[in-house]
């Protein structure tokens, strides 16, 4: 005997309510890689939407007033004063003085560092919904194999 302790089993060689299991898991992970995936999608929108706001910030707008963010929900008015320098959130609560240069080229490594992610869940959903619709396959044809045998034995 193998001494790996994992054992693969042929999903064919599983009964009904096997299957039916297996195919709830596999819901189950699809959700929640669905999940993971839009998550990734909005994360990456918000990067991108600080590169636009970096680039609002140009001489044209010097002297402008602004509103400040100070939580996600409270603002307060400001001004442009320092066109070159913005102050980037670097996460877990810090916070640094960055060039408009430095600060584009951060968000951007996000938005690349985000898509190379999704590239890679997509390709995981992809293969999680084949693998589904391959269980789904075998569970309907079990069933319809069990109905007809069942009628069969019924009428004779």
């Amino acid at each position: 005997m193998a001494t790996n302790t994992q054992q693969q089993i042929s999903v064919t060689d599983l009964d009904v309510p096997q299957l039916a299991d297996v195919r709830r898991q596999l819901d189950e992970e699809l959700t929640h890689l669905t999940n993971s995936f839009t998550q990734l999608k909005q994360a990456q929108a918000k990067f991108r939407s600080c590169i636009d706001n970096v680039a609002e910030v140009k001489p044209s707008n010097k002297n402008t007033t602004i509103l400040v963010p100070l939580t996600n929900s409270l603002y307060v008015p400001g001004k442009l004063r320092d066109l070159e320098n913005v102050i980037v959130d670097v996460g877990t609560g810090y916070y640094v003085k960055k060039t408009r240069a430095q600060a584009t080229k951060h968000y951007q490594s996000k938005v690349d560092y985000l898509q190379s992610n999704l590239e890679t869940l997509q390709e995981t959903i992809l293969k999680k919904q084949e693998n589904l619709t391959f269980v789904v396959n075998v569970l309907q044809s079990k069933i319809q194999a069990q109905s007809p045998a069942g009628t069969r034995n019924t009428k004779d």
